[in-house]
């Protein structure tokens, strides 16, 4: 049989990873999506509870209470699953109400929804531009980005991370092409660190280019009301297209979307395959995301939340000795990688957090560079004041214990 040959090579190809220390092992959540959780880990072990540290549930809307009546309410009228494509029998009214609320919440033309960004970022480039055109993308763009521009024929230009001569360089070279697109990530989720969107548009107007941002791990938390990295730097009007995430801040179930001027919408439509050829979002988190929505129009209460239980944490490892990237979003990464074997710490490191009580992951090579391992904490509107402070004992005693601090 073929598969015992092909078995053979995987069984050794997965204990290279073993032996690397680099294997996977997934956590079993006993609870909903919540600052404090109950964990199964390793699989087959009882529950222990613990502080939920790693998930991107930034404003507390995972589990929100408004939110769970919205998908009661929505499964009640509109039932569970559309079992069609949008352009078939795929679209309800709450569909198109939602990518109009998302439009304006952005203030862009209009949106359309897919089942995830990763889809949104998978049916963008190959549906906007041919072989005449050129992509220009930040080296650490995230993988849905990467593998969207794969697919796509225009001309791939990378620019070093956040390197802004390197890219007036790369757009010198585009020049020869018909358009131009710089696309970059709003934030950046291994670092947590934001694109320099003043300057890149700058570049865009300078060599006639449109500029695309992922803001996945802003929309809904990052600039005064929420409106993502554009609000944040004052650039909203000249950003031409939105790709961003229903799966993150905004509720945390799945979903994603893309919001851009009219035209750019409409081709997408037409002529993008993930939603062409791919079921409609489920009515159920359509009609739930207007309410998280509903949410952030009237107050910006979470997202101030947000911002001073982000400030509490980073001024805490700072006090503490431990590295990190200096900044402002709730994404803070505890680095580890100036340490010898530091992919192996970065697990020894969140099995001693969870044994305090801390559910924390390490991250290492391949979903970082190789040498830059770290434990990415990502801080939620709700945690209170204690939990932050259990927290942040917690990264003391783990540190020292294991020579990080």
């Amino acid at each position: 049989m073929a598969y015992r040959s092909f078995k053979a090579y995987l069984d050794t190809e997965l204990e290279k990873i073993r032996d690397a220390g680099l294997y996977k092992q997934e956590r079993i959540i006993h609870a909903p999506q919540a600052a404090s959780v109950a964990v199964e880990y390793p699989e087959g072990n009882p529950c222990r509870p613990a502080l939920n540290f790693c998930a991107n549930n930034y404003l507390g809307l995972s589990s929100h209470p408004r939110i769970i009546q919205a998908a009661h309410d929505t499964l009640d009228s509109r039932g569970y699953g559309m079992s069609s494509v949008r352009f078939i029998c795929g679209t309800q009214d709450i569909h198109r109400e939602l990518e109009t609320r998302l439009a304006t919440f952005l203030h862009m033309d209009d949106a359309i929804l897919y089942s995830s960004c990763f889809d949104a970022n998978l049916g963008i480039f190959g549906a906007l531009l041919t072989d005449q055109d050129a992509l220009i993308s930040d080296r650490l763009n995230h993988a849905s980005i990467i593998d969207g521009i794969r697919l796509c024929k225009a001309k791939r230009y990378l620019y070093e991370h956040a390197d802004m001569d390197n890219l007036e360089f790369e757009l010198q070279q585009a020049q020869v092409c018909r358009h131009r697109l710089i696309v970059t990530d709003g934030v950046f989720s291994m670092d947590g660190d934001l694109a320099k969107l003043p300057k890149i548009c700058d570049l865009a107007d300078k060599y006639d280019a449109l500029v695309m941002v992922d803001d996945s791990h802003a929309t809904g938390f990052i600039g005064r009301t929420g409106r993502g990295t554009p609000e944040h730097f004052g650039v909203q009007d000249r950003i031409d297209i939105i790709n961003s995430t229903l799966g993150k801040a905004l509720g945390g179930a799945a979903g994603g979307f893309t919001a851009a001027r009219q035209a750019i919408v409409d081709k997408l439509r037409q002529h993008s395959r993930p939603y062409l050829f791919s079921n409609s979002l489920s009515p159920v988190i359509a009609g739930t995301s207007i309410a998280v929505l509903n949410i952030l129009d009237s107050s910006t209460e979470l997202r101030d939340r947000l911002e001073i239980n982000t400030r509490r944490f980073r001024a805490g490892i700072d006090t503490i000795g431990l590295r990190t990237i200096p900044g402002q979003h709730p994404i803070v990464p505890i680095l580890l990688g100036h340490l010898p074997d530091d992919a192996r710490l970065s697990q020894e490191f969140a099995r001693g957090l969870y044994e305090e009580g801390i559910y924390a992951i390490g991250f290492y090579y391949p979903v970082v560079p190789q040498g830059q391992s770290r434990i990415r904490v990502q801080i939620s509107a709700s945690h209170t004041p204690d939990q932050i402070d259990s927290a942040l004992d917690a990264f003391a005693r783990v540190g020292k214990r294991l020579g990080a601090v």
